[in-house]
């Protein structure tokens, strides 16, 4: 992995701060990206079909009707968008039932932003449904808002859902971080104009000028966060 953090600087009067930062769910701060593979591939597999291994990269971090919409196309299933989406939503909701476990150093960054008193968003393509079960877990009380992809005209890659973040924050989109692992969030936080950190889960992310790329949620904390916002400015 590259780690390219930014060099931190001194923060005066005169500088932006960190407004508040916006998380991704789905293999960022809980490890369920193999939860939904495994949905889908479970879902398929009643339907008479097979999944490649090698999809799984194409529908990772997507909104369901993006990566629905390829698994049909993939294996010529018989089946509406709208249906599979119901049985998807449906198995990975039983399979949360079970438990779902935090990524390391998720517990602990949560913690962080509320002892300073910075407000955290969780911001996430999957459905309300999903996400309020999820919440569960990862505890409601960590977020002063949460966004579901179900909710917005237009989900991850495209910029609404940080940008709706940060709105419903009362924040500028330029001072907030945002903490992602796949190429499709980072694509929305940057499209946003926010600044991201990036922790790559399922596939790797292409390293680039200005974007900080960490290999364990562990490495991310409130000095990375707002030395991002410093030298962003």
């Amino acid at each position: 992995m590259v780690h390219s953090s930014p060099a931190v600087t001194t923060l005066t009067g005169e500088e932006p701060a960190l407004q508040a930062v916006l998380l991704d769910m789905d293999g960022t701060l809980v490890d369920t990206e193999d939860f939904w593979w495994d949905a889908e591939v479970e879902v398929f597999a009643e339907l008479g079909h097979q999944l490649r291994d090698e999809w799984r990269q194409v529908v990772v971090g997507g909104p369901m009707s993006r990566s629905a919409g390829f698994l049909i196309e993939a294996t010529a299933c018989d089946i509406a968008l709208e249906e599979l989406s119901v049985l998807l939503n449906a198995k990975f909701v039983e399979r949360l039932e079970r438990g779902v476990p935090l990524m390391p150093g998720a517990r602990r960054l949560l913690a962080e932003l509320a002892a300073h008193r910075i407000p955290a968003a969780l911001v996430s393509a999957s459905h309300r449904a999903v996400v309020d079960r999820m919440l569960a877990w990862i505890g409601p009380e960590n977020f002063a808002c949460t966004i579901a992809g179900d909710e917005l005209a237009r989900t991850k890659p495209h910029p609404d859902p940080y940008l709706t973040a940060a709105r419903r924050l009362n924040a500028d989109p330029a001072r907030c971080a945002v903490v992602e692992d796949t190429a499709t969030g980072v694509a929305a936080a940057e499209a946003a104009g926010c600044q991201v950190v990036a922790v790559p889960s399922v596939s790797p992310i292409e390293a680039k000028s200005g974007r900080t790329i960490v290999s364990s949620l562990e490495e991310v904390d409130l000095e990375l966060l707002r030395s991002l916002i410093m030298v962003a400015r």
